[in-house]
C-alpha cells in the first residue's frame, strides 16, 4: 500500500489542525517530515477562513526531535546542514505566521520536538506529557532547541534540561512557562478547541498585527519596545476592524469583522 502522509491537514470553522502522522518513528522531524509540516503551515495561509493552527500528533510521542539515523556519519555535511536549516526555518515560520499557532501535546516531546512546543504561541498539554532535551546523552547537545527553550524558560531551568537531559513533567513545564495549560488527557481536545474558538471570535487582521508586534518588541529594550508598540497602536486604529470594534463597543453591539 502507498505510504501514509507524514502530516495530515484538516480544517473546519477557521481552525486548521496539522497532525504529525508517523508514530512508528516517534514523529521524528526528518527532512521529509519538516518539509510536510512547512507545506501544511503555509497552505493558503492568507485565507480569511484560516484563523488558528493547531499542531497535534498521533501516538504516545508528540515528537522525538530529529531522526538520529538521518544524522549518522553516512550522510554528508551538506545533508546535515539542510536538516538543521529547514528545522530553524519551520520554527521561525511559526512565529511569523499571521495566525496564532497552538501545540496540542499528548505525550513525550524531546529535543527538536520540545523546540517545536516552545516555538508555538500557545501550548496545551495533557497531564501525562513530558518535555526533555536529551541530546547531551548521545553526544549531540541540543543547541538549536536551546534557542526556543532559552526564550521560553528561565535560564537556569533551560540549562538544567540541556545539561542533564532530564525531563520536565507537564506541571513543571506549566510552572516554568513552557506550556500554557495542563489538563487531563480526556479534556485535551476540548480545552484546545475552547482556546481556538475564542481566537476565532476576533479579527484576523488585528491578531496578525498584534502577533507580529509582540515578537518584534519582545527582544528590544523597554524604551524601544514602547516606541514600536505606540506606533502600532496608532496603526491599529487605522484598520477597518480597529474602527469597527470601537464603533461596536460604543453602540453596544457585537462587531462584524472584515478580517
Amino acid at each position: 500500500p502507498p505510504a501514509e502522509p507524514l502530516t495530515e491537514l484538516r480544517q473546519a470553522g477557521g481552525v486548521r489542525t496539522i497532525v504529525l502522522n508517523n508514530p512508528r518513528r516517534r514523529n521524528a522531524l526528518s527532512l521529509p517530515m519538516l518539509q510536510s509540516l512547512r507545506r501544511d503551515l503555509l497552505h493558503d495561509v492568507k485565507s480569511r477562513e484560516l484563523r488558528v493552527i493547531v499542531i497535534a500528533a498521533k501516538g504516545p510521542v508528540f515528537c522525538s526531535g530529529h531522526d538520529l539515523k538521518e544524522l549518522s556519519s553516512e550522510d554528508d555535511v551538506k545533508h546535515h546542514s539542510q536538516v538543521f536549516e529547514l528545522c530553524a526555518e519551520v520554527m521561525t515560520l511559526i512565529q511569523k505566521l499571521p495566525v496564532p499557532v497552538i501545540a496540542k501535546v499528548n505525550g513525550l516531546a524531546t529535543a527538536a520536538g520540545c523546540q517545536l512546543v516552545a516555538s508555538c504561541d500557545i501550548a496545551v498539554a495533557s497531564e501525562k506529557s513530558q518535555f526533555a532535551t536529551p541530546g547531551v546523552n548521545v553526544g549531540l547537545f541540543c543547541s538549536t532547541p536551546a534557542v526556543a527553550l532559552g526564550r521560553s524558560l528561565p535560564r537556569k531551568v533551560a540549562l538544567e534540561m540541556l545539561f542533564t537531559g532530564e525531563p520536565l513533567s507537564a506541571h513543571e513545564a506549566l510552572m516554568h512557562g513552557l506550556v500554557s495549560k495542563v489538563v487531563p488527557e480526556d479534556k485535551l481536545e476540548e480545552e484546545t478547541m475552547k482556546i481556538s474558538q475564542k481566537i476565532c471570535e476576533s479579527s484576523k487582521s488585528v491578531l496578525a498585527l498584534g502577533k507580529a508586534t509582540f515578537y518584534r518588541q519582545i527582544t528590544q529594550d523597554l524604551d524601544t519596545a514602547y516606541k514600536i508598540t505606540t506606533k502600532v497602536m496608532v496603526d491599529n486604529l487605522t484598520l477597518r476592524d480597529g474602527q469597527e470594534g470601537l464603533e461596536a463597543f460604543v453602540q453596544k453591539r457585537k462587531p462584524v469583522w472584515s478580517h
